[in-house]
């Protein structure tokens, strides 16, 4: 799924709607196409039971019943979260197949293959996840009992314009081709979590390790990225991680699944909050501590940081306090990024992970590098 970072709850007090994950809403359209099949009627609404027992009903979009096939497909709710996938059809055509031939996946139209080892679903097949995939053959399984029929059905899930969508996410990074994934272990997207962007950059790890990648790199947005970029132009796509704000989330995954190397990159600003200690570099969840910038300036120059002092603390912005310090020739940048490395190490403790920080000023230039 696909998260602006800077989503947060909002300033009027509102109750934040829930939705629903692509996977359930392909269960959804996998019961209702199979009951068609079986009866020549479609249930809808159509209502299914999710992992932890919520039975949401889903109102069917389109339908369509053949003698061999059955689809119906449902629009995605995803409630007040910002989804990529907001509004999506997703769809689920069944053709019962022959005895013996179990319960198969397909990718349909805007449905992605996975191409790369490291995910939870092998080279080759559709990338429908794993929980999707239980849900949809207790579906199967319990519709085809209560009919007398054998779980023989293969199931093809589509997305309506998935492969434009996709380029919205993680998916190409991760060489999941040709549209989205199936997602979701619980049924439901809360809105607003920082869960999916994290499961995403732990998938990542997985990806580059799988791969025997040595190199990976977490950048906070796209114009630390290609600071990078210029820096190793040899490193493949899978190599960068699309960190964000979520310092922490990569650090502690990768504390547990280490990579021998590791670059972080991020804006002064960003890099700041992270030397500070915060794992969370968003600025609803954590503001730059401009006594921590008066106190690297003192301790590099003493004399300077005090004449300093009283500027960096009325500062309105990290940038200001970096063009003082760089008009009276100190690197604070540098500093910065020393400190950036000293938390690094800290989350990563012992680690096998050789870690360097590099800070990027907002026109993409390295303006700070420590190893």
């Amino acid at each position: 799924m696909d998260f602006h970072p800077g989503a947060g709850a909002p300033q009027d007090g509102r109750v934040l709607r829930r939705g629903w994950t692509t996977g359930a809403c392909a269960t959804a359209a996998t019961k209702a196409a199979l009951t068609a099949l079986f009866t020549g009627e479609f249930p809808d609404p159509v209502e299914i039971v999710l992992p932890k027992g919520e039975t949401p009903s889903f109102v069917l979009s389109r339908q369509r019943l053949d003698a061999n096939e059955a689809t119906a497909a449902i629009v995605k709710d995803a409630g007040d979260d910002p989804d990529v996938t907001h509004l999506a059809e997703v769809s689920a055509t069944l053709r019962l197949g022959q005895p013996g031939s179990g319960i198969s996946f397909h990718a349909g139209s805007g449905v992605g293959t996975v191409t790369l080892p490291g995910l939870p679903i092998p080279p080759g097949e559709p990338a429908i996840n794993p929980v999707p995939r239980r849900m949809m053959r207790a579906v199967v399984e319990e519709l085809c009992a209560a009919h007398g029929r054998t779980p023989d059905v293969a199931i093809t899930l589509s997305v309506a314009d998935g492969e434009r969508l996709a380029e919205k996410t993680w998916n190409p990074r991760l060489g999941i081709l040709g549209g989205l994934s199936i997602l979701g272990t619980t049924g439901i997207v809360h809105p607003f979590s920082c869960s999916a962007w994290i499961h995403s950059i732990h998938r990542g790890v997985d990806v580059a390790r799988a791969a025997g990648l040595s190199h990976v790199v977490g950048a906070t947005g796209s114009t630390s990225e290609d600071a990078v970029r210029r820096l190793y132009p040899d490193l493949p796509a899978i190599a960068y991680l699309d960190m964000g704000d979520f310092a922490g989330g990569l650090l502690k995954y990768l504390r547990a699944h280490p990579l021998p190397r590791l670059t972080v990159a991020g804006g002064f600003a960003k890099l700041v909050k992270l030397g500070q200690g915060a794992m969370d570099l968003h600025s609803g969840r954590s503001q730059v501590d401009f006594a921590h910038l008066a106190r690297l300036v003192r301790d590099l120059d003493p004399a300077m940081g005090e004449r300093l002092e009283g500027a960096i603390l009325q500062a309105n912005t990290a940038k200001q306090v970096l063009d003082l310090t760089r008009s009276h020739g100190i690197d604070l940048a540098s500093l910065v990024g020393r400190a950036a490395l000293a938390a690094v190490r800290e989350v990563l403790r012992d680690a096998p992970v050789a870690a360097e920080v590099i800070v990027v000023d907002r026109a993409g230039a390295v303006v700070g590098h420590a190893r």
